[in-house]
C-alpha cells in the first residue's frame, strides 16, 4: 500500500469513511483517494481577495504583517481568504475593514495571480480597485500597522505577486 505524502491540513484519511487515501492516478495527477467509498481529495487552492485603495495624494493603502500571520514584518495591499458560500467582493471588504478600519466599495478585477509562497496553502489571489466609503483607520486582526505608501517608496513586501502588482501599476 503506499502513502500519500500530506502536507499539513491535508486530508490522509477520507473524511466521510474515516479509510486511510490512497493515491491514485486520476486525470495524470496523483491524487488521494479512498478505497473504501472513492470519495476523492480535489488538492484544489484557496481564494484570496485583496482589496487596492489609494488616498488623494495617489499613496498606497498598506497593512504590515502582524506576529503569528505569514510573512510577518512585511507589508501587503490587504487581503484574505473567502470563507466558503462568501461572495468575493463582501470577503474582500471585510478582509479590507477587519484589517484597516476602512469601509470600501469593492469594484473591479485589477490583477490575478497563483501565490506559491506556501508551498502547504497555495492559494489564488484576486486584487480589487476600492473605492473608501467610512471608517476609521487603524491596524487590526493580523495587522499590527497600517499605512499609506508613495508607489516610489514602498516599505519591504511580503509577497511576490504584491510586488508583480505594484510593478504593472507604476
Amino acid at each position: 500500500m503506499h502513502h500519500i505524502h500530506a502536507w499539513p491540513g491535508e486530508y490522509t484519511y477520507c473524511p466521510h469513511c474515516a479509510t486511510e487515501l490512497e493515491p491514485e492516478v486520476i486525470q495524470g495527477k496523483d491524487r488521494p483517494r479512498c478505497p473504501g467509498c472513492g470519495f476523492i481529495h480535489w488538492r484544489n487552492p484557496g481564494v484570496g481577495a485583496a482589496v487596492v485603495v489609494f488616498d488623494d495624494d495617489h499613496r498606497l493603502l498598506m497593512v504590515r504583517r502582524a506576529p503569528g500571520a505569514t510573512r510577518a514584518g512585511y507589508w501587503s495591499i490587504p487581503a484574505g481568504f473567502v470563507d466558503y458560500g462568501e461572495e468575493i467582493r463582501s470577503a474582500a471588504a471585510r478582509e479590507l475593514e477587519e484589517e484597516t478600519g476602512l469601509l470600501a466599495d469593492v469594484g473591479d478585477v485589477l490583477f490575478v495571480a497563483s501565490n506559491f509562497h506556501d508551498p502547504a496553502k497555495l492559494t489564488v489571489g484576486i486584487w480589487f480597485a476600492g473605492t473608501l466609503t467610512g471608517g476609521t483607520l487603524r491596524a487590526g486582526d493580523d495587522a499590527d500597522d497600517v499605512g499609506w505608501f508613495d508607489l516610489g517608496d514602498l516599505p519591504p513586501l511580503a509577497f511576490d505577486t504584491d510586488e508583480e502588482f505594484i510593478s504593472r501599476l507604476r
